[in-house]
């Protein structure tokens, strides 16, 4: 897995300021964050449909998850993300914009320990993306490779961060959300498609574009995680050939189909395993593993430990979360 740049590096240990404009904007995001999470750890899904705020306070290790089309916003701290073997920061001066299903290892960095972590997350909606990018008065945008990244990070701007604000003031109209959400989400989604690499994002809705046949594939992968993989069969079924099919997936995952089912089958196992006690034995043969010692090993390699031990360190966390909220109650 490779590291970070030099110049990321640098970037995050000596940011530079953001343009007064945008630093104003981001003092108001800052502000509007805090007033809908009450200053409170946690996520906070608002009334507007496909939007989250979050705050964190206390950032732990790195998380595996499943990241879907969205848009991301930081208002203070950054965020690394880890897709195969590329490696995404983003922060108050950046977004980041993911367009497929992706598993991703996330991790949430504070800029002091003064300020937590406060963020926004906008579900993109890929029909209405399609919409506009058929409409012929869509500014045109340089071309892009057939088929490019899933995810990618983008300066911020005002056209981009203005209305985000706006949808996020909506909230304390709540009677003008209905009418107005929708239209300020389809302005979001038209200043991300001709904003910077924005043609990126086209590719996923274009018709029949190899990035939109490799989506495809992806939605059956999710699935059918569990089957035995024939990469000839998702290959014919998405119509391109074997060879090709294999350059794209990569293309636009950072990783093979088989590595791609690999994290699925992983994650998945975890999942069942700490959010619904299903035993170690059990978890690993209902994603479709036959060999409990590869398993073991494959899980062990991801999650950073086997998978009884990661099961017996959550459960004490989450009894330990527990017991600190009983007693915050008591007193």
């Amino acid at each position: 897995m490779s590291d970070e740049t030099p110049e990321i590096a640098a970037a995050l240990a000596q940011p530079m300021p953001l343009e007064p404009e945008l630093d104003e904007a981001r003092k108001e995001l800052v502000a509007l964050i805090n007033r809908i999470t009450g200053g409170r750890d946690g996520t906070v899904d608002t009334p507007v449909a496909g939007l989250q705020v979050f705050c964190i306070s206390k950032p732990d290790g790195p998380k595996h998850a499943f990241a879907t089309p969205a848009l991301g916003l930081i208002a203070q701290g950054s965020k690394r993300i880890i897709m195969g073997d590329d490696i995404y920061v983003y922060d108050p001066m950046h977004y980041l914009v993911t367009s497929v299903d992706l598993p991703v290892c996330g991790q949430v960095r504070l800029t002091s320990d003064n300020e937590p972590y406060l963020g926004v997350r906008l579900e993109l909606a890929l029909d209405e993306i399609g919409e506009l990018i058929g409409d012929e008065k869509l500014p045109a945008k340089a071309n892009v490779p057939a088929s490019s990244r899933g995810m990618y990070v983008n300066r911020i701007a005002m056209p981009v961060l203005e209305p985000v604000l706006r949808l996020l003031r909506l909230l304390e109209t709540p009677e003008d959300v209905p009418i107005m959400a929708p239209l300020i989400k389809r302005e979001i989604m038209y200043r991300l498609l001709v904003n910077g690499e924005g043609a990126r994002l086209r590719q996923i809705a274009l018709q029949d574009s190899h990035t939109q046949r490799i989506a495809k594939a992806i939605s059956a992968l999710r699935v059918n995680y569990a089957q035995s993989l024939r990469v000839e069969d998702m290959a014919r079924a998405v119509h391109m050939s074997v060879s090709s099919f294999h350059h794209h997936f990569k293309a636009v995952t950072a990783m093979s189909p088989l590595q791609y089912q690999k994290q699925l089958r992983l994650q998945e196992a975890r999942r069942q395993m700490l959010m619904t006690g299903t035993d170690v034995a059990s978890a690993a043969h209902s994603v479709g593993y036959e060999s409990p010692s590869q398993f073991a090993r494959e899980y062990g390699r991801m999650f950073g430990a086997p998978p009884l031990r990661d099961k017996q360190r959550w459960l004490s966390e989450a009894g330990n979360d527990a017991m600190a909220a009983a007693s915050m109650e008591a007193a």
